[in-house]
């Protein structure tokens, strides 16, 4: 039996209410949001170690948790923690035939992270450090719900240039809103769309003059479906748009499909869809070749973004920044251990991840059946 065996793997859906009330309406692509879904997953080992990850859920935890359940975490038990890639790459190959995507790699994403949790806390080292060390601080720009009527973007806007930010991400489609967040931050802040694919090539091209009024540092995912590299591609081409895409993405081989292309200026894997940080850290000398930077993708509040975090510090490029998820709940998962000051986050230093979920925070907003 391998010396570091896993002996656990438990999912652990949580859901914190949102508390924003001072810009009320929060909502992701017409789906309002009143509490945020996360779903945790923890690994033990035979020696009392133990690794925390995430898994892109949001309105699909109990699917992601049936499969950490039913289908994942059997083949992890029993096996050896330290050999994360060859456990990976067994579990995904044996996992193939249900899909190279979607809710199972969201598990295993999970379970990677945890596992690399547990390695940096195994070394006494955080796991920039595995990964070749890195910066101390990083910009982070404030990532909005979505809010639609221009005012409440307005006032969602005011209150990240308040709390120091200079860089904000929008999730809206709607030009008035757009142009209304461009307004309220003025000509000095930079400003990021994400459109959640809502146009056709056709429409993103209308839109154009109009996006290039607001002065987008980048506009992600514009078009449907989100795999339409070749039409990213033409966008770029014909728009001078800068785009960036990657979150939908879930292999390799994709990203070096839309790389190849010439799909994107910024591409924006993201830890908890891809397969966590073992797949995470192959897009970056990807990314690298073709001078294209990489933007992680982080809209999460737990391992999912300390993994990001940890990545972006040990290979990311100077352009590289963090995607803080910009709205209040009633708990943070980490406490302040995280909190941004004047627009940038400080990667943490302890073993692992640097910092692990707040039990208090993990008992009281667990989903429990």
């Amino acid at each position: 039996m391998p010396a570091t065996t896993i002996v656990a793997v438990e999912a652990i859906p949580l859901r914190i209410p949102i508390s924003d009330t001072a810009v009320p309406g929060a909502s992701l692509w017409g789906a309002r949001l009143s509490a945020a879904d996360a779903l945790l997953v923890k690994v033990t080992t035979d020696d009392g170690l133990e690794g925390w990850g995430e898994a892109f859920g949001l309105h699909a935890v109990d699917l992601v948790t049936l499969a950490v359940d039913e289908l994942i975490a059997p083949l992890c038990v029993g096996r050896d923690a330290a050999a994360i890639e060859p456990l990976m790459a067994d579990v995904q190959r044996r996992l193939h035939v249900f899909g190279r995507g979607g809710v199972l790699t969201y598990g295993l994403s999970a379970v990677d992270i945890a596992l690399w949790d547990i390695a940096g806390k195994r070394a006494g080292a955080p796991v920039s450090a595995l990964l070749g060390g890195g910066v101390a601080t990083m910009p982070c720009y404030a990532s909005l719900a979505c809010y639609r009527e221009p005012d409440l973007v307005r006032a969602a806007v005011r209150r990240a240039v308040d709390a120091g930010f200079t860089v904000l991400k929008l999730h809206e489609s709607g030009i008035p809103a757009i142009a209304a967040a461009r307004a309220e931050a003025g000509a000095d802040a930079r400003l990021i769309v994400d459109a959640g694919c809502a146009w056709t090539l056709a429409e993103a091209r209308a839109l154009a003059p109009d996006l290039h009024a607001v002065g987008l540092t980048f506009l992600e995912e514009p078009l449907w479906p989100p795999e339409n590299f070749d039409g990213l591609a033409e966008l770029r081409r014909t728009t001078g748009l800068p785009v960036s895409s990657g979150e939908n993405v879930g292999t390799l081989l994709e990203f070096e499909r839309m790389l190849a292309v010439g799909a994107v200026d910024f591409v924006q894997p993201s830890p908890a869809k891809m397969g966590g940080i073992s797949e995470l850290c192959k897009v970056f000398p990807l990314a690298a070749v073709r001078n294209i930077p990489v933007m992680t993708h982080s809209f999460y509040s737990g391992p999912g973004l300390l993994a990001a975090v940890h990545a972006t510090a040990a290979l990311g490029t100077r352009e590289a920044m963090i995607e803080w998820r910009w709205f209040e709940l009633e708990a943070a998962i980490y406490g302040d251990a995280l909190t941004p000051t004047a627009g940038r986050i400080t990667v943490p230093t302890g073993p692992g991840l640097g910092v692990d979920p707040d039990p208090d925070v993990v008992s009281a907003y667990r989903r429990r059946a």
